[in-house]
Formats: C-alpha cells, structure tokens, sequence
C-alpha cells in the first residue's frame, strides 16, 4: 500500500513531510495517521535534520481535518481511538526538538489547522481559508485547537472563531496572528527555502535550546521562565559548536557546526 505521507531530507539537513492525498483534500485517514506518526519519529531521532517542513500535495487544500466518510462508519469506540491518534500525531509535532514551519499551500479546517497550530510557524498561501469547524458538526476541537488556539491569538478572538465555526482568509489569519506570512502560492517554495535555510545554519543544539526554553517558558511564571532560560543556556555552554561560533565571529568566517 502506498503511503499517505512522504519523507525526505535534504542535504541542508531540512526534513520535508509531506500529506499525500490530495484526492480526498488529504484528510487525516487512519493509514495516513499511521504514516505520519511513522515519519515524526525519524525525524525526531535523526541527528542530521535541523528544522522540519511540513506540507501538502495539491493546491486547494492543505488538510481537511478527520477523514468523516471513514468516521462515519466507525462505532464510539473506534472514534475515541482515532481522535486520540490524531491528537497523539499533533502532540509528537509539537514535542519535535527541531523548529517545524507548517507551509499552508492550501486551506486548513478542524484537525489541519490543530496541526498547523502545534508547529512553531505558519507560512500561508494567499488564497486560502482556514478555521476550527467543529462546532459545527456538534463536536468541539480536540486535537488541541481549544488550547493552542487561545494560546496564539488571545482567548477572546479564539472563542470567537471556535463558537461560530467561522473560517477566515489568509490576510485576516496574517492580521490575528494565527500565521506569520501570507505569499502568493507560486512564491510558496522560495519563503520556505528563505526561512529554512536561514534556521538551518545556525547551531543545532540552541535551537533545540531555545526552542525548549520558549516553549516551556510560555507555560510558567516570569521566574520560572527565567529559571528555564538559564538552564537552556547552560546546555550549549560545553558545547563545540559554541567554541566554533567563537572561533569563526573571531576569524570572520562561516560557522561550521556540527550539533556537538
């Protein structure tokens, strides 16, 4: 069987994933969860990858969220498990050591935009829509969306968009802060590369770090995030790639690091 999510790894160290089943708006199937658990923990375990892309085949739409048709024939029991497979899958995204972009060539509705929000940017294409939906189909988010959601763009624009099952352009998302960068489909790759590449030079080990420490620190008072923030510094502290930073800044050159 062919699979439902695509993996490569550039030589730049940057993992593209990629949902594959733009003939049914890559809605999240069971095999499709499957393959998508099956390609976060490569990356999470492979020391070469720096950032993460994640993406869609096809143009309209990026993820339509749970795969209703097969929903529809499942009983209770088997909704409980594929909603915790879904949420597991966008938890293990966000968990991701590395920095992820979510490049939204498409529209994102229910589960596709909870994915997106478990991913540290959001870079959408100028002609879609995205939205949280459920409550439309008498279900709430429950992937996340009632959580990341407020999180991003404050609770009251966020009840506002989760009560009313409303989507909004690209611009407005851009406007709210639900995305960083709305451009035009064709210019979709060239911001990508842009912003991947300017991640993937610098030190491995200080993304993670920082990235840890943002993300841990957002969750706890002032002190506390103070508190995480030195011990993330003080990781990279005995680090070669902190010596080779140094050393390059010194010498004028191109840091070489190496994640060491």
């Amino acid at each position: 069987m062919d699979k439902k999510v695509l993996l490569t790894i550039d030589e730049a160290g940057v993992a593209h994933i990629t949902l594959d089943r733009p003939e049914a708006a890559n809605a999240l199937s069971l095999q499709m969860l499957y393959d998508l658990h099956e390609a976060i923990h490569e990356v999470k375990y492979n020391p070469e990858v720096r950032c993460v892309v994640i993406k869609a085949s096809g143009e309209k739409v990026f993820c339509a969220g749970a795969d209703l048709k097969e929903r529809a024939g499942m009983d209770p029991i088997q909704v409980k498990r594929t909603v915790s497979l879904i949420r597991g899958n966008i938890n293990d995204i966000e968990a991701l050591p590395q920095p992820v972009i979510c490049a939204l060539n498409g529209s994102a509705f229910g589960g596709g935009l909870e994915l997106a929000l478990a991913c540290d940017i959001r870079i959408a294409a100028d002609h879609i829509k995205v939205g949280l939906t459920e409550t439309s189909l008498a279900i709430i988010p429950g992937a996340g969306g009632t959580q990341r959601l407020p999180r991003l763009i404050g609770k009251g624009k966020a009840k506002e968009l989760i009560y009313t099952a409303r989507r909004v352009d690209a611009y407005e998302a851009e406007k709210i802060g639900l995305v960083e960068y709305v451009v035009p489909l064709e210019s979709m790759d060239q911001k990508v590369s842009e912003i991947t590449s300017q991640i993937a030079k610098n030190g491995p080990i200080a993304l993670q770090q920082a990235k840890y420490a943002i993300d841990r620190g957002l969750e706890v008072d002032l002190q506390t995030g103070l508190a995480l923030e030195q011990k993330a510094y003080e990781v990279t502290i005995p680090t070669k790639d902190r010596i080779e930073g140094l050393s390059a800044f010194k010498e004028k050159r191109t840091p070489n690091y190496t994640g060491e």
